[in-house]
């Protein structure tokens, strides 16, 4: 199951609660990339409300929406900067991009092995890519009415193999939205103050999301096929591969 644009829009830039998510992630972030001054930076999934700030300082800035999901023209007051795609197809040359995000991408594909190969595809060879994924044991992949309800929920270990085995290194991980996912005035008054004694406490278990930081290694070249190796072979051919010898049967 996938996301509708027209939910996503509504829920990060109409309700109060998706404006204090959408800063909370953004500031992670923006820790992440303290400066992205003449590179190219792409968003894949939902990733439009947080590459605002890079939309003056990077040398190009794409938001990826894919088909499933629908798009929207971002930033609204300004030329378009996003773009439909297939979900792993993305109409990107490879090696072209220096930073990507994935939000609301990953735990909804159909086919998320595909999605990190297309993913791994776009990037340069030790360019940058933050995953932020909902996570499995907090509380906003559990509470219905938010996006990161919809989906597989990730642990650590989970997405971590996942990049592994996809062209990745690991390079850090952190965590964001550690307030609850309540849209009342009551606890919206202490989210960021919550946020931030979240990020000196802990490091992932009690955030909403989960926020890996990885690089894009060379690929390693491997064996194409099944090796099959026996210590001690069947010799029941002998007596074919070499005339007059007795079979061993």
């Amino acid at each position: 199951m996938h996301h509708d644009v027209r939910a996503l829009r509504d829920f990060y830039y109409t309700t109060s609660l998706g404006r204090a998510a959408q800063k909370a992630m953004r500031d992670q972030l923006r820790a992440c990339w303290t400066d992205t001054s003449g590179l190219s930076v792409a968003g894949f999934g939902f990733a439009a409300p947080l590459l605002r700030p890079f939309l003056h300082e990077a040398a190009r800035v794409t938001a990826l929406m894919p088909a499933q999901q629908g798009v929207m023209h971002w930033p609204a007051e300004s030329a378009n900067h996003s773009v439909l795609v297939e979900e792993t197809n993305w109409p990107v040359a490879t090696g072209t991009i220096d930073r990507l995000v994935l939000l609301h991408g990953l735990e909804t594909s159909d086919r998320p092995a595909a999605l990190l190969e297309d993913a791994a595809r776009v990037l340069k060879t030790g360019a940058k890519a933050v995953f932020i994924l909902p996570n499995r044991s907090g509380l906003w992949a559990r509470r219905d009415g938010t996006p990161f309800a919809l989906g597989r929920p990730y642990s650590l270990g989970q997405i971590e193999t996942q990049l592994k085995e996809h062209g990745f290194a690991l390079e850090g991980h952190s965590a964001a939205l550690f307030f609850p996912p309540r849209d009342t005035a009551r606890w919206l008054r202490w989210a960021m103050t919550l946020e931030r004694v979240g990020q000196r406490l802990s490091r992932y278990p009690a955030g909403g999301v989960l926020v890996v930081q990885a690089r894009r290694v060379s690929d390693t070249p491997g064996t194409t096929g099944l090796v099959v190796k026996s210590r001690k072979p069947l010799r029941v051919l002998d007596g074919v591969t070499q005339p007059g010898a007795r079979p061993a049967w």
